[in-house]
């Protein structure tokens, strides 16, 4: 994809800005300490970070900040939608695993969907860490980021939210599921 398509029109920034920063206000206990201006600012100067959160908020994520890396200087943005996002759902795990369905193949995959939105898919620990901010995926599940020796063997891992505790499965990579999707994660 060219670097033209990954800009947002002015109004566009500024819709998502509203939108971003709404929640911001809305969801303070998720990122106590930090201020919104200094978000915006870290923002205005990564157009490319912009675009991408345009695509976490497009696919139903509605990114959030959750944490600010002082030794990076970095904010770092989490899909923090109730469900897994609606716009990733029924997808399998990474390119080898849609390559390797013969028949009634998803429409595509987490790895690379994540790739083309320019975020993270979150790993287990991340998964873990937003669950400290509410109850997310009660009634779905998220791919998360698979170990190399369980995707070698053809697996890949998910996790939900049941019961007050973080559950984390296993599949085979090629499987998918309407209420499987996957979280992002943008670092600015």
């Amino acid at each position: 994809m060219d670097n033209k398509k990954r800009e947002l029109s002015i109004e566009q920034r500024d819709k998502l800005f509203n939108v971003l920063k709404a929640r911001f206000l809305k969801n303070m206990e998720r990122h106590k300490g930090l201020e919104w201006d200094g978000i915006k600012l870290k923002l205005e100067a990564n157009p490319g970070k912009i675009w991408s959160l345009n695509e976490m908020e497009r696919t139903g994520g509605e990114p959030d900040v959750i944490e600010f890396d002082y030794n990076k200087n970095e904010y770092v943005f989490v899909d923090c939608s109730d469900e897994t996002p609606k716009g990733r759902r029924s997808i399998c795990y990474d390119r080898e695993a849609l390559d390797s369905r013969k028949e009634h193949k998803p429409k595509n995959n987490a790895i690379d969907m994540a790739s083309e939105m320019g975020i993270e898919i979150l790993t287990e620990e991340q998964y873990r860490k937003l669950q400290e901010f509410g109850k997310y995926d009660v009634k779905t599940s998220s791919w998360v980021k698979t170990p190399d020796n369980i995707r070698k063997l053809g697996g890949a891992i998910f996790c939900d939210y049941r019961y007050d505790t973080v559950f984390v499965y296993h599949n085979g990579a090629e499987s998918y599921y309407a209420s499987r999707g996957f979280r992002g994660l943008l670092k600015i």
